[in-house]
C-alpha cells in the first residue's frame, strides 16, 4: 500500500534540495511523487514570498530578484537547467539528432542563457507588479506551474531512456496527473473564497497552463517525439512566467 506522506517526501527529494530524508523510496512511491509535485511547488512559492517580504526594504526590484534567488538555491535551479537546455536544443537544432546532441551537452549555448534571462528577470519583474498580494501569487503559481508537466509525463511517451534515470517517476500516469490538477484548484479556490484571488484570475491561469502544456506538448511531439526531463522543466518554467502575468495583469 502506497504512502502519501513518502509519496510526498519522495515529491520533495525529487524537486528540491531540501533534506527531508525517507530513503530508500520504493519505485510505487517514487511513482506518485509527481502527484504532490505541485504542493512543492507552493512551498517554493511560500518561501519566496518570504524573502521578497523580508527584503522589501532593499527595494522592490531589488527583494524580487534576490526572492527568485532564494527559489533556485531550493529547487538546486531544476527546472532552470531544463528551460536552458531546452532552449538550447530545440533553438540551435536542426534535426532529431542534433537535438539529442545538445540536450546532453551541460554547457550552455546562446538560446540558453537568452531563456535564462528572460525567466529570472521577467519573474522578478512580475512579481513587483504583483507586490500587494505576492504570497497568494506565488504559492498559486509555484502549484499549478507543477501540475502541467505532470500531464506531459503522463500522456506523452518519454524520446528517451532519460525516465529510467529519474527513479521511477516518469512512470507516473493519468491517476497522478488528476491528484496533482486537483492541488492548484484547491488551493485557487480557497484563495477566491477569502478574496485573495479574482474567480477570472483563477480561470485565466488555469486556461493559460492548459494552453502552454498543450502547445509545448506538441512542439516536443513534432521536435523529439516525445519529452524529456528538460522538456518537462521548460514547461514548468514558462508556466510559472505565464501563471505571474496573469496575477499581475491590471493588479494594480
Amino acid at each position: 500500500m502506497i504512502s502519501p506522506l513518502r509519496a510526498l517526501r519522495a515529491s520533495f527529494v525529487f524537486l528540491t534540495r531540501i533534506p527531508v530524508g525517507g530513503f530508500p523510496y520504493s519505485a510505487d512511491e517514487w511513482r506518485w511523487a509527481p502527484a504532490y509535485f505541485p504542493l512543492v511547488g507552493a512551498v517554493v512559492g511560500g518561501v519566496t514570498a518570504g524573502v521578497f517580504y523580508g527584503l522589501r526594504p532593499l527595494g522592490a526590484m531589488g527583494a524580487a530578484l534576490l526572492a527568485v534567488g532564494a527559489s533556485l538555491l531550493l529547487t538546486g535551479a531544476f527546472h532552470e537547467d531544463g528551460l536552458a537546455d531546452t532552449s538550447d536544443a530545440l533553438g540551435g537544432a536542426r534535426d532529431r539528432a542534433k537535438l539529442f546532441t545538445i540536450l546532453k551537452d551541460s554547457s550552455i549555448g546562446t538560446f540558453g542563457a537568452a531563456a535564462l534571462c528572460l525567466s529570472i528577470v521577467g519573474r522578478a519583474a512580475l512579481l513587483v507588479q504583483v507586490e500587494s498580494r505576492p504570497m497568494c501569487a506565488l504559492i498559486f503559481t509555484g502549484a499549478i506551474a507543477r501540475a502541467t508537466p505532470v500531464w506531459q509525463m503522463a500522456v506523452l511517451p518519454y524520446a528517451t531512456p532519460d525516465g529510467a534515470k529519474s527513479r521511477g517517476v516518469s512512470r507516473a500516469g493519468p491517476w497522478q496527473a488528476m491528484v496533482a490538477s486537483l492541488w492548484p484548484l484547491l488551493l485557487g479556490a480557497v484563495l477566491v473564497g477569502v478574496h485573495r484571488l479574482e474567480c477570472w484570475r483563477l480561470a485565466a491561469a488555469v486556461f493559460t497552463a492548459g494552453v502552454i502544456g498543450a502547445t509545448t506538448g506538441w512542439r516536443y511531439m513534432v521536435r523529439a517525439g516525445g519529452v524529456t526531463g528538460d522538456f518537462l522543466g521548460a514547461t514548468e518554467q514558462l508556466c510559472e512566467l505565464a501563471t505571474l502575468a496573469v496575477m499581475a495583469w491590471n493588479a494594480g
